[in-house]
Order: structure tokens, then C-alpha cells, then sequence
């Protein structure tokens, strides 16, 4: 299958495979995009309502990219998707117990170890093999009630509700499976999700994955293509993540977030003079500092959310 005309070739760091998921990735997130606002159309019943009831305002140039992991949500999303298909008798209790195990090593070591994440992608695909794609996605609806909605930080929710504010697209970027990602994105009332794209034919899962899991570099690829499917400029945009393993995203734009960071993210947020947030504690989250700027150029990328988090807790 011929890959869309936005989709150039270039040279890349990342490697083919990378370039391959982060492609997919994006690719599979404007097909959401544009389902959503198909279904939207239909149900005001005339073109142009959505764009009449949400008007744009600020840098229609700017988006904003959020890790999901420890970033939007406590633990991993793969975790909670495998207990939630163990309760649904998927697989056996043997399994059950590796997810428990990943899920808390994930929890007490605060990052991701790749061996571990590995583990249970591999897992999660000999799972779903066979399953029909459809059927996965309503048990996922269930699933983000049973065990990821108590469990989303309010503190990165509102920065990404600062951004949808001032009228700029928001994207979760996971290693995650991307229709489980569309569901969180969904119901968060996010823009859409880059998510690892699974290979299935009929409507069938085999078992395997387009490219690689999106991860450390494929997330940079996957956003850097949906920017320029977008028309975004990267440097007006922004990256929230709480991993080393999503520098290269981070790196990409021009208003980075370390957001509940590890020892490694942390020290090297630091050293660039990167913003940090951490909602991990009581403790009060830390000062952002905000760029100096005026009029619509304050909404830009990070400094959108910055300027709407104060204005709301004056």
C-alpha cells in the first residue's frame, strides 16, 4: 500500500523499523481524526457546526503531545488492559501474574525498563491474536472504566485542558495499542492518540505489529509526521513525558515538559532548562516559568498551559 504524499522520505537517525511505526502511528491517528469529525457533522446534521460551536483561538500552528504511561495516567495502560481481559478469561492465571509482576515493578521503579515493557507486549499480542479487532475495542471501553479512570492525573488533565482552551489539538503518543489509546484520548476529550499499531487483516488480528512498538524514537518519528500532516510547526508545539526514553520527542519541540520525571529525565530536564511538574505527591507541583510574550503569542505550546493553570488558581 502506497504510503500518503505527506509521508516524504528523508534521511532519519531512528531506524527503518521506527520510521515505520511512527508513520503508521500517524497515520492511523488523522484516520481517527477524520472518523470523529465525520460522526460529529453527522450529528449536527450541517457542515461547519463543530467549527462554529469551538471556535479557534491562539497558534493554530501549536499542538501539544502527551506521554500516557506515568504521564497522563499512574502505571501503564497495558497492564490494566491485561487484568481487565484476565476477568474476561483471555488467558490464564500463570499470565495474570507476570502482568501483576510488570505492573508493580513498573510502579515501585517509577520508569520503563525495555526488557519488562517487551515482556508484555508480547504477551498482549499472543492474547489478542485471532480476536477481532472490533470485539477488542468494546471490551476496552469497559476496561478504561474498571481500571484507568480512577487512576488519570488531575494535574497533567488540566494542562491538556489548557491546550484544548486555547483552541490547539492535543495527542497522547504510547507504546500502548493505539485503539486503546483512542479510547483514553476519547474520554478525556482529546484530539486523538499515536498509539503501536497491531497488523490485522479482515478486521482480524495475527499477531504481529506494523513496524515496532512506538517507542523512544518511533514516538519522535510519529510526531514529527503528524506534524507535517498538520501543518504544525514542532517548534511551537509541546511534549509532556515523564521518561528518558521519550527525549527524543521531547527534543523535537520547542516547549518541552518533564511531568512526573525519572532519575534520568529529571536530571537531564535540568540540564537543558526544561520545565518539570511532578504530581506524584502532596507536595505542591513546581513552578513553571513562563517565556515572556504578548497577546497570541503567550498561548503557544507550553506557555498555553502555564498561563490557563494560573489564571484558574487565582
Amino acid at each position: 500500500m502506497a504510503l500518503p504524499a505527506w509521508l516524504t522520505s528523508r534521511k532519519r537517525s531512528a531506524t527503518a523499523r521506527s520510521v515505520l511505526a511512527g508513520e503508521a502511528a500517524a497515520e492511523a491517528a488523522r484516520k481517527q481524526e477524520q472518523e470523529a469529525a465525520a460522526r460529529a457533522a453527522e450529528r449536527e446534521g450541517h457542515e461547519g457546526a463543530e467549527e462554529a460551536e469551538f471556535p479557534v483561538v491562539g497558534d493554530v500552528r501549536a499542538a501539544a503531545f502527551f506521554d500516557l504511561d506515568n504521564t497522563v495516567m499512574q502505571g501503564a495502560a497495558l497492564f490494566h488492559f491485561g487484568r481487565g481481559l484476565y476477568k474476561r478469561k483471555f488467558f490464564r492465571k500463570r499470565e495474570l501474574t507476570r502482568f501483576a509482576w510488570q505492573q508493580a515493578y513498573f510502579r515501585l521503579a517509577g520508569s520503563e525498563n525495555a526488557d519488562h515493557m517487551q515482556d508484555a507486549r508480547e504477551s498482549a499480542l499472543s492474547i489478542v491474536k485471532g480476536h477481532r479487532v472490533h470485539e477488542l475495542m468494546a471490551i476496552g471501553e469497559e476496561i478504561y472504566d474498571e481500571y484507568m479512570a480512577g487512576r488519570i492525573w488531575p494535574g497533567t488533565r488540566a494542562l491538556a485542558q489548557a491546550h484544548l482552551d486555547a483552541g490547539q489539538k492535543v495527542w497522547l503518543v504510547t507504546a500502548a495499542p493505539v485503539e486503546t489509546a483512542t479510547i483514553i484520548a476519547r474520554r478525556l476529550g482529546l484530539t486523538g492518540a499515536l498509539g503501536t499499531v497491531a497488523e490485522s487483516v479482515g478486521g482480524i488480528y495475527t499477531g504481529r505489529l506494523v513496524g515496532e512498538p512506538l517507542h523512544g524514537p518511533a514516538k519522535a518519528e510519529a510526531v514529527r509526521a503528524l506534524a507535517a500532516a498538520e501543518g504544525l510547526e514542532l517548534e511551537r508545539c509541546a511534549a509532556y513525558s515523564d521518561s528518558a526514553n521519550d527525549i527524543p520527542m521531547l527534543s523535537l519541540v520547542g516547549h518541552p515538559y518533564a511531568i512526573n520525571p525519572d532519575s534520568r529525565l529529571r536530571a537531564h530536564a535540568r540540564e537543558m532548562g526544561w520545565r518539570l511538574r511532578d504530581y506524584r505527591t502532596g507536595r505542591k507541583a513546581a513552578k513553571v516559568g513562563i517565556p515572556a510574550a504578548a497577546g497570541v503569542g503567550a498561548l503557544a505550546g507550553g506557555a498555553a498551559a502555564a498561563v490557563a493553570v494560573q489564571r484558574r488558581r487565582r
